[in-house]
């Protein structure tokens, strides 16, 4: 079984398309897991009425008792999760149909406990722009340090081969990443499956804004997370930043 993990804050406009999205895959071994991080508006309410009018067993609703962010919300899916693997979903994000199926196939062709998928650009209607991020065949821990292309949406992880503190997200700025990092660096290797099976849903926000935060986490994950030398650190971020202008050409 897959087990779904959803962060849910003040996503209640996403979330019938979410649930719907999820109970249309072609894969039908899963279980959604909804964690609500204290929002502020009617997402758990959105989930319930959801929920009474098609039950439906394989959801659930979990709450947190405050707010303490996407890692520690996910990290509670990971602790209630019953399922052998591991998938993320954003509430945000579109899945294609056949996400599951197909990756799961992937996953034990190669036999490997960690694989990831390409994924397009959507607007704010999570309409497709064309804007394609292709993925390599794997990554390993030094590759991935200059190429933050394993996006959360796409991971799908094996409970079996990875050990599941691995997976427990660290409650730092682009704590994805990091986590990401932390099981390469335990010497397993990161599989790409080149389909897009994803949609990363872009809101419209100030691009300038958005690559300064983005500058800053990496760095600070270089030195404070990683702690690389400063010169590695460099090298790092160079690749990084060349690969990260040419993904929004």
């Amino acid at each position: 079984m897959v087990s779904i993990i959803t962060p849910v804050y003040n996503a209640a406009e996403y979330l019938p398309e979410t649930i719907k999205m999820v109970q249309e895959q072609t894969c039908k071994d899963w279980e959604l897991l909804l964690i609500d991080d204290c929002s502020g508006d009617k997402s758990c309410q959105v989930i319930e009425e959801l929920l009474d009018r098609h039950p439906d067993n394989r959801i659930r609703l979990l709450r947190q008792e405050e707010n303490q962010g996407a890692a520690r919300a996910r990290n509670r899916g990971l602790k209630e999760a019953r399922g052998r693997y591991i998938a993320f979903l954003d509430a945000d994000d579109v899945w294609k149909p056949q996400k599951l199926e197909r990756e799961l196939a992937f996953m034990k062709e190669k036999e490997v406990g960690f694989v990831f998928t390409s994924y397009e650009f959507g607007d704010e209607e999570a309409k497709g722009t064309g804007k394609i991020v292709q993925v390599p065949d794997k990554l390993t821990y030094r590759q991935a340090l200059s190429r933050t292309v394993i996006f959360t949406s796409t991971v799908l992880l094996d409970r079996e081969m990875i050990p599941e503190r691995l997976m427990e997200m660290p409650s730092v700025p682009s704590e994805d990443s990091a986590t990401w990092w932390q099981i390469l660096k335990e010497g397993h290797v990161a599989y790409g499956l080149n389909q897009v099976l994803v949609i990363y849903r872009r809101p419209a926000r100030s691009l300038s804004s958005n690559k300064l935060v983005a500058i800053k986490r990496i760095w600070f994950l270089y030195r404070r997370v990683e702690k690389l030398s400063l010169t590695v650190s460099l090298s790092c971020f160079m690749g990084w930043a060349i690969r990260a202008s040419l993904r929004r050409i």
